[in-house]
């Protein structure tokens, strides 16, 4: 019944309204999820110091592939279920779980060995070196001992809003940012455990995280026949599940490319003060995507289940809709950040006093968090619609053909202040593209050029 009404309020209500019900709570949720890397720098900045942080900082990004995997079968899994529930696939419906059970396990294991093995070379190749290389690779290396954590919180998160599930899933978020929070506070504080106190705390949430969903799915309030404890491979739906969450591990993978150079140009014509500066101004930047974050997540049940339904004109309103939606929640953020840089920047680094040159470059970074929202939004359109080949390719494009090249060169000519600016031309050389592609997209829904795949599955 409950699916029936979800499904229904999805596939016929006034889209304004379904991008209202499904995203507040799905807004809530990610900002709680991003406060998570927010408080362990806020915590390791103001009480163990700008080296610890700039170690953290190198190590930040790698933790991020946990959560690429996370999202590889949290999306891929998600948008599944989203098709199969509007089309009425209840077979594939109750085999979903014991297949992202499977990929959990099998990717979180190999991960988390492979990581803590080479933790020292992995930060290394960031650019670390010194007493900040090995701030980096103890916070690594405790984080990676709970990756597994990291990866299943993520994925079962995302296959509860993949129903349309929005508020159960940030009640499983604020369960583990709240846990993390305290156990900072007191290996940290009153500890003074450092980095490795920051890793713990963030294991340990990810750790209720995770064991949240599975209660969610024990207790039976799925709106499908989640089996929770079920392990199984299933060639076909293995597959979906790993080509429809592509786009979204690629998107992680080439974010680490494009840290790998950052970091890297920053080590090699800045300072250590530089490293740390670019660390907050890249969590903060990363905070502030958190509201678009959340709209994507609520996209990709609204877009899946019309699609699977195959009504392409709710598909495109969808989009239309939560883009602007999306818009207008992070300016706010935006405002606060480009009206008043330093204030934000002191509550990761109160004692330090930034320059008109810092408060530039944190400006020239953020300057184009407005338009943003359509290239993320597409991230989560086109996996949806099960068309991953755009996705895929605007995440490979965005780091291999313009980050590397540009921050290979630039900064080596021009200094620090073209990691900024660079970042700043590359963005908006994708929106554009970006626009381009999804209008393309429009006018194939249009003309009913869809996928195979769907058009196989019973309505």
């Amino acid at each position: 019944m409950e699916q029936t009404s979800k499904k229904q309020m999805i596939l016929e209500g006034n889209m304004w309204q379904v991008m209202w019900r499904l995203s507040w709570p799905a807004v809530l949720a990610m900002v709680l999820y991003g406060m998570n890397t927010v408080f362990d720098a806020l915590f390791v900045g103001r009480f163990v110091g700008e080296t610890a942080l700039a170690g953290i900082s190198l190590a930040y990004p790698l933790t991020q592939i946990a959560l690429g995997f996370g999202s590889l079968i949290g999306v891929g899994a998600g948008s599944a279920l989203s098709i199969a529930i509007g089309a009425g696939d209840h077979d594939t419906q109750k085999k979903v779980l014991g297949n992202v059970n499977y990929l959990n396990v099998v990717i979180g294991l190999v991960f988390s060995v492979i990581g803590y093995a080479f933790a020292g070379v992995l930060v290394r190749m960031m650019g670390g070196s010194g007493d900040a290389l090995a701030f980096g690779v103890s916070y690594f290396r405790v984080t990676q001992i709970g990756a597994i954590f990291w990866i299943a919180g993520l994925a079962g998160n995302m296959v509860v809003r993949a129903e349309g599930k929005m508020k159960s899933a940030a009640v499983m978020m604020a369960s583990g940012l709240i846990v993390n929070v305290i156990i900072n506070y007191i290996l940290i504080v009153l500890m003074d455990m450092g980095v490795v106190g920051a890793a713990i705390g963030t294991n340990i949430g990810m750790v209720v995280y995770t064991l949240s969903a599975f209660i969610y799915f024990k207790s039976g309030r799925a709106s499908f026949d989640a089996k929770v404890f079920s392990f199984r491979r299933d060639q076909k739906i293995t597959k979906d599940i790993l080509s429809m969450g592509m786009p979204s591990f690629i998107m992680t993978v080439m974010t680490l490319i494009q840290a790998v150079v950052v970091m890297n140009a920053l080590t090699k014509f800045g300072t250590t003060a530089d490293v740390a500066f670019y660390g907050i101004v890249y969590r903060l930047f990363t905070f502030m995507l958190t509201p678009i974050f959340g709209l994507m997540r609520a996209l990709q049940p609204a877009i899946g289940i019309n699609f699977g339904a195959r009504q392409y004109e709710r598909v495109i309103s969808a989009f239309k809709v939560f883009a602007v939606a999306a818009t207008a929640l992070m300016l706010p953020f935006w405002l606060v950040g480009m009206t008043m840089p330093e204030f934000v920047l002191n509550l990761m680094l109160p004692a330090k006093a930034f320059t008109a040159w810092d408060l530039g470059n944190f400006r020239i970074f953020m300057a184009l968090l407005p338009i943003m929202p359509v290239i993320f939004m597409a991230m989560t359109f086109f996996p949806a619609i099960n068309n991953s080949k755009p996705a895929t390719m605007m995440g490979i494009a965005r780091q291999l053909v313009f980050y590397v090249p540009v921050m290979l060169i630039l900064p080596r000519f021009y200094g620090v202040r073209w990691v900024y600016l660079g970042s700043c031309l590359i963005d908006t050389t994708m929106t554009l593209w970006v626009v381009y592609l999804v209008t393309k997209e429009f006018g194939r829904l249009r003309r009913g050029k869809v996928t195979a795949a769907v058009n196989n599955v019973k309505a």
